[in-house]
């Protein structure tokens, strides 16, 4: 009994669970690489494969560059560890998340970031505008959430939700971006484009007069988007990212 309590961690859950494992340390240390993180703060957070309604979270108050497979920690919706483990997790930090993974079961990965280009379209009455080619994949499915404050209240979770809706992206007003997906590559994918999306956008707006895009464009780009990742999502671009973060640094694998 001792024996098995202290194996390796990758012995003691499922292949399944492990390859999640290491693709959510690998989605931590790209928030971190590409500067998406605030310090020890946003989660991301994603549903292991089976019938229990378990999640993988970072261990609160280690920084993102510093996330392995072995030291993400397992909750339960509410946020409570399910698994034996060293690191502390934050509950509340978990809010956001639990409501959108109980409310949407194809919310396999839940990302949610404080990058300063997002806040600030977040904070501008407009929202996210068309003006480039990285803004109409967001706006094909786009959300906003009102800002309610600190994230800590159980009843914000039904507007959380309702906000969301089916949609991949949401702007939470005044407080940041989230994408959702069927898988990490999926939620880092969505991610990486709205960011590029609200970056574009502010360095625009500083430049002068902008120019739209025409509304028959913006309804053509669903379709556009499949031809573009040749229906594969996130998977198409996650196997180059992992070999980015082997060459730099492979420790997220641990």
């Amino acid at each position: 009994m001792n024996d098995a309590k202290n194996a390796p961690l990758r012995d003691r859950v499922s292949k399944e669970e492990w390859a999640l494992r290491v693709d959510l340390a690998a989605a931590y240390r790209l928030v971190a690489l590409y500067r998406w993180d605030d310090l020890i703060f946003t989660h991301i957070s994603a549903r292991i494969p089976g019938p229990e309604h378990h999640f993988l979270i970072n261990p609160f108050g280690m920084l993102f560059e510093e996330i392995t497979a072995s030291n993400l920690v397992k909750v339960d919706l509410a946020g409570r560890k399910v698994m034996d483990s060293p690191y502390p997790v934050n509950p509340a930090g978990f809010m956001i998340h639990s409501a959108i993974h109980a409310a949407r079961e194809d919310a396999q990965c839940v990302l949610h970031v404080h990058e300063p280009h997002g806040v600030a379209v977040s904070a501008q009455q407009g929202g996210l505008l068309p003006i480039s080619q990285q803004s109409l994949f967001a706006l094909a499915s786009l959300g906003y959430h009102d800002y309610e404050g600190v994230a800590l209240n159980e009843d914000e979770k039904p507007r959380l939700v309702r906000d969301l809706g089916d949609k991949t992206f949401l702007i939470l007003r005044n407080h940041g971006l989230l994408t959702v997906g069927a898988t990490v590559a999926d939620s880092f994918l969505a991610t990486y484009t709205l960011i590029a999306a609200c970056r574009i956008q502010v360095h625009a707006a500083a430049g002068g007069e902008l120019v739209p895009i025409a509304e028959p464009v913006l309804k053509g780009i669903q379709a556009q988007a499949q031809q573009v990742t040749r229906g594969l999502g996130g998977a198409v671009v996650w196997p180059a990212m992992l070999r980015k973060l082997d060459r730099l640094d492979s420790s997220f694998r641990d």
